[in-house]
């Protein structure tokens, strides 16, 4: 190496060359001098002084035997030579001790504390330990006395004050990232690449999410005063509470404020009635009110009197129902069902002002916990897992039993089904080992697997009565007990005998299912399986030792985008809490934006953005004018303060009530006599949701009068839930402006639409030229310009133009193309749909642009149903 200096003559070694001579003395095996070998060597001085050379003629003068001790002795200075070596080169390597473990005991902890280390190797890694490390790993500090020490759990209990724990919490903060989500602290994904592999297990194998942390309310009371009480605060559409109110299924709606539909809508929920109790073939006598059946005080000297209910007074059964909702949401939930029975109780009390009627409504978080499995092999991992108590004596249950190891997929059983009965403690059979089904021979249909259907007496299970009655008990065993008993086994592996004492855990399985009848290759089916509090870990262990892969929530919002279903909150616009996580996430992704540099950012304002971090679905339905850009602030007030230039009456910005109602329909009859009343009206804007929503919109563009016929299919629905008809205060005009609707985006060949991407209309002849483009199978416009010769999928259309906005986009793993689901009006949904009608299409047409890019692609639309 070249000196640094020009007249540095020194002889002195480098740094680099220090290292070389220190590596190499250290790989150097020590020769026992000798006489021959000094010569030898002398002789050989010019070879240098770093080597040296040594030649052996080992195959001459070889005894026929020797003695080992005299060998021993012989050679010890040789094996003494060799032991250094290998321990001066392996202190003279460039790896630390916690380096040469092997990678499966690898651990971050291993190079900060020495016991981490094997024992060979402490003495080497504790001398490799920096001194502040040495240190920090000291009792520099005093212990704490023995009253002042915090116990793991007071530790625990203090980490917990700002948010809550579920009860797998510790299991996951080891392998998925965390975060505060809705008052818990939930996991988001698993540390490892899981995205395609979670996918793969939803569709074809099994993944499993601990779902613990949904609201949970349970309502007690007469069954027609709860029914009166679903009835007046959820969905109107679907078949209603009857369906489900043998508690043989779980029903999937929406609810809202009471006596508010279709406006004020507040999230999904899932409705769940105890099954109704059956014995001898008849049903159980219903618990009458204690108001209803009056009872004489005892008196001290007095007989009790004994009095016989009127025959003539109605006998109500009380009933017990559970709404399971999203946790964000929970206040609102809540809410809307105690106004709801409050309104339903005074009616009730109106009508027969002697019977007494009372409701009960309590907050039932912590009493249950939830497991969604979905995929394909669902039914095997809880065959596997779980083994049912041997008190299961019901003809029902035995049949779907058995028939659920030859199960294919969940989605062959009726939807929302619920089958309740006991199971053994999970641990007692670990490790346990999935089920595995049989071929099915085409040949013999009998070897089908059975088909169950629901029922009530399928449906019965004591985890009603456990959550209710104070909340089930910790288990009887800990996992340490357990461990002791099976190593007493004889066998090693095998799994325990259930003793009398041993826990029987009462458990319902409920059939889930994400579809939409328009893809129905993209459905995941699967199970919700609900355990009492307090066994979470238990059945966690078993479940996941399955092969069953962890979902965090990225992963539960994928199931919901591959399935092609809205998920809530993020599909859910229009919503209160819709707008909270749309503050967040636009506070979240402008300070990102911001962070970056000019040149490594996406410019909004010259790309046309018009709202780059949050829908503006007000501007969108024409309830509001749209904000001003900054440079053209002069401008647009003199547009606005002008509503003869403009072709309507639109509104100042800076008043939120102001709305413009002829924004779509100019040929309302007052819009230019009542222009001052119309200004300041407000209108509320809504979502249509549930699964008639296809049909209701279907039945409304084949009127001439769109709005009147949407108008009558909503009072309809009120009608049909006792609800009166919307006010004068609604008009029709203004129903069909304010409303919104989910719809989901196919993508024409290439191109994958993004989270906020915009929607654009076009006109037929654009669409014809779209159309003859995308026939030849690349997605794009290349050669068809427009007459100002741009290419068409390049010119960017002005943003007063946009339709809609994309909720939730991304690249579809299931179809092999762009997908997304999003949010139009529905006046300009009609529109779409005729103009497909005239160019012979079956879907309604548009163009997506990303909000950070200039490329539109050509998209189409359905509707998304439930």
């Amino acid at each position: 190496m070249a000196p640094k200096r020009k007249n540095d003559q020194s002889d002195e070694l480098t740094s680099r060359d220090r290292k070389k001579q220190k590596m190499a003395d250290a790989r150097t095996i020590a020769v026992q001098p000798t006489a021959s070998t000094s010569n030898y060597i002398q002789g050989n001085a010019e070879a240098g002084p770093s080597k040296t050379v040594v030649r052996f003629d080992s195959m001459q003068g070889l005894p026929s035997a020797i003695d080992v001790e005299k060998f021993t002795e012989a050679r010890a200075y040789e094996i003494d030579a060799m032991q250094k070596a290998i321990q001066n080169a392996g202190e003279g390597s460039t790896h630390r001790a916690w380096q040469t473990l092997p990678r499966h005991l690898r651990r971050r902890a291993a190079s900060h504390d020495v016991r981490r280390v094997p024992v060979r190797l402490r003495d080497k890694a504790r001398a490799e330990m920096d001194p502040v490390r040495k240190k920090a790993l000291g009792r520099s500090h005093p212990k704490r006395g023995k009253a002042n020490q915090i116990s793991r759990t007071d530790s625990f209990l203090r980490r917990q004050k700002d948010k809550a724990w579920l009860e797998t919490h510790i299991w996951h903060a080891k392998r998925t990232k965390m975060e505060n989500l809705w008052g818990y602290r939930l996991a988001v994904t698993p540390t490892e690449k899981s995205f395609r592999p979670s996918h793969r297990a939803s569709m074809h194998g099994s993944i499993l999410h601990d779902a613990s942390y949904f609201s949970l309310i349970e309502l007690n009371g007469p069954e027609s005063i709860l029914q009166a009480i679903l009835e007046s605060c959820c969905d109107p559409q679907g078949p209603g509470t009857k369906r489900g109110i043998s508690g043989s299924r779980m029903l999937d709606m929406h609810i809202y404020k009471p006596g508010s539909y279709p406006f004020d809508l507040v999230g999904p929920v899932s409705i769940l009635w105890k099954p109704l109790q059956v014995k001898s073939g008849k049903s159980d006598e219903p618990d009458p009110e204690p108001s209803e059946q009056p009872k004489t005080r005892k008196r001290k000297g007095k007989a009790k009197a004994t009095e016989e209910p009127d025959p003539s007074r109605p006998v109500f059964h009380r009933r017990m129902l559970w709404v399971r909702s999203h946790p964000a949401i929970h206040e609102e939930v809540s809410e809307a069902l105690k106004s709801s029975a409050s309104q339903v109780l005074q009616a009730a009390k109106q009508r027969d002002p002697e019977t007494r009627r009372e409701v009960q409504i309590a907050d039932m978080r912590d009493k249950v916990n939830v497991f969604e499995i979905m995929g394909p092999k669902s039914s095997q991992v809880i065959k596997g897992a779980l083994t049912p108590a041997g008190d299961e004596n019901r003809q029902e249950f035995k049949k779907f039993w058995s028939s659920l190891t030859d199960l294919q997929t969940a989605g062959s059983l009726p939807r929302g089904m619920i089958i309740g009965f006991k199971v053994l403690d999970p641990r007692l059979k670990f490790p346990p080992k999935n089920a595995k089904p049989q071929k099915i021979d085409p040949q013999h249909p009998s070897s089908s697997p059975a088909f169950s259907f629901p029922t009530s007496v399928l449906a019965q299970s004591d985890i009603w009565d456990e959550a209710s009655q104070g909340g089930p008990k910790k288990p009887r065993y800990k996992k340490k007990d357990l461990d002791d008993r099976r190593a007493k086994n004889l066998v090693p592996g095998t799994a325990l005998r259930a003793l009398r004492q041993d826990d029987r855990v009462p458990v319902l399985l409920i059939q889930r299912s994400l579809e939409s009848t328009s893809s129905s290759q993209q459905s995941i089916h699967g199970w919700y399986l609900i355990v009492p509090a307090n066994w979470s870990m238990p059945f966690l262990s078993s479940l996941v030792y399955t092969g069953t892969r962890i979902a965090g929530q990225r992963e539960r919002e994928t199931q919901a985008f591959e399935a092609g279903t809205a998920y809530f909150p993020r599909d859910y616009p229009l919503t209160p809490f819709y707008q909270t996580f749309a503050d967040e996430r636009e506070l979240k992704e402008k300070e990102a934006w911001e962070r970056k540099p000019s040149a490594k950012r996406p410019n909004f304002e010259k790309l046309q953005t018009r709202s780059p971090w949050k829908p503006d679905w007000e501007v969108v339905l024409g309830l509001q004018a749209p904000a001003p850009p900054k440079k053209d602030m002069v401008t647009t007030q003199r547009e606005v303060n002008a509503p003869e230039a403009s072709g309507g009456n639109i509104p100042d910005t800076s008043d939120p009530d102001a709305t413009n109602i002829n924004a779509l329909d100019d040929t309302a009859p007052d819009s230019n006599t009542d222009a001052p009343a119309a200004i300041h009206r407000v209108i509320r804007p809504w979502l249509l949701r549930g699964p008639e929503v296809p049909t209701i919109l279907e039945k409304a563009s084949k009127m001439f009068n769109q709005g009147a016929a949407l108008l009558a299919e909503i009072n309809r629905l009120r009608t049909k839930r006792s609800m009166d008809i919307l006010g004068s205060d609604v008009r029709m005009e203004e129903l069909l402006q304010s409303a919104l609707v989910v719809v989901r985006v196919e993508m024409y060949g290439r191109g994958c639409p993004d989270n906020l991407a915009m929607m654009y209309p076009m006109n037929d002849t654009e669409a014809r030229m779209w159309l003859k483009s995308c026939s030849k199978g690349n997605g794009k416009i290349i050669q068809l310009e427009d007459i100002d010769g741009a290419e068409i999928s390049e010119t960017i259309p002005p943003s007063d133009t946009i339709i809609g906005y994309i909720t939730t986009g991304n690249f579809s793993l299931s179809r092999g193309q762009g997908f997304a689901i999003g949010a139009l009006p529905v006046a300009k949904l009609f529109n779409l749909q005729q103009q497909a009608q005239r160019l012979g299409q079956k879907s309604a047409l548009v163009k997506i642009r990303n909000r950070d890019g200039t490329t539109l692609r050509l998209a189409s639309l359905d509707l998304v149903e439930g």
